[in-house]
């Protein structure tokens, strides 16, 4: 099987607040990318108007979500941005096995998206982890809650890129890593504390690489883009030509 084309593993996150502003954005990058995230910040004022919007333009959509909350309401809201069309969806693995596992039932209604958990978030790190009475370092944890999503059938997970090769040793291989907090060399690391270079995170197992600031606010972000999408290309052929 060929390897995946670098411009279906990179995730542009559309983190703005109007769906104006987030547009604008898509149209500047001149159809260089397939995939867009809508997170809470652009949900929360556009709602599935514009995660329609996006796949009427024929891009796939992440939305972002991180739903958290009892078994029957996490199922209740899956069924409910089922018709946006998103072709993903995040919950939150901490929410536990039978959360998880409603959830999982909800997701095999026709058109659901497919199920991200999340399982560490990018920005904290081991202090952050204790300060919530934590005491697992990030890998443990992250591995941790990822072996619960799969028994609770979730078949995908958001991790870091520090991570990726861990879970890959212990998950099927079929499993779908979408790693967020992506830094090009020379970036600032901004909030994310666990980040990594598009090519650290495409060599150590990422399915798909979620990618920000570095690109949405360049000063000229489908260059950005660009060189995010080269930076791709070279590690799957680096990598293919083992």
């Amino acid at each position: 099987m060929p390897p995946t084309p670098p411009k279906d593993r990179l995730i542009v996150a559309l983190d703005y607040p109007t769906a104006r502003e987030a547009l604008h954005l898509v149209d500047s990058l001149e159809q260089t990318c397939q995939w867009f995230k809508v997170g809470i910040e652009l949900y929360y004022a556009a709602g599935n108007q514009i995660v329609e919007q996006l796949r009427n333009r024929g891009f796939n959509v992440f939305l972002d979500l991180k739903l958290h909350d009892i078994p029957n309401t996490v199922a209740s809201a899956i069924h409910s941005v089922t018709q946006a069309g998103a072709s993903l969806l995040t919950i939150h693995a901490a929410g536990g096995a039978a959360m998880m596992t409603a959830a999982a039932k909800a997701a095999k209604s026709p058109n659901a998206p497919r199920l991200l958990a999340v399982t560490v978030l990018t920005s904290m790190d081991t202090e952050q982890l204790s300060g919530i009475g934590i005491t697992a370092s990030p890998a443990d944890q992250v591995l941790r809650l990822a072996r619960l999503a799969e028994a609770s059938g979730i078949t995908g997970l958001v991790c870091s890129a520090e991570e990726t090769a861990l879970l890959r040793k212990h998950l099927p291989t079929d499993t779908l890593l979408v790693v967020p907090g992506i830094r090009p060399a020379g970036s600032s690391a901004g909030d994310q504390k666990r980040i990594a270079t598009p090519g650290q995170a495409i060599a150590s197992g990422a399915s798909l690489l979620v990618v920000g600031r570095p690109i949405t606010r360049a000063a000229d972000p489908a260059t950005a883009a660009h060189a995010i999408l080269n930076e791709i290309e070279q590690e799957i052929a680096s990598t293919s030509s083992v």
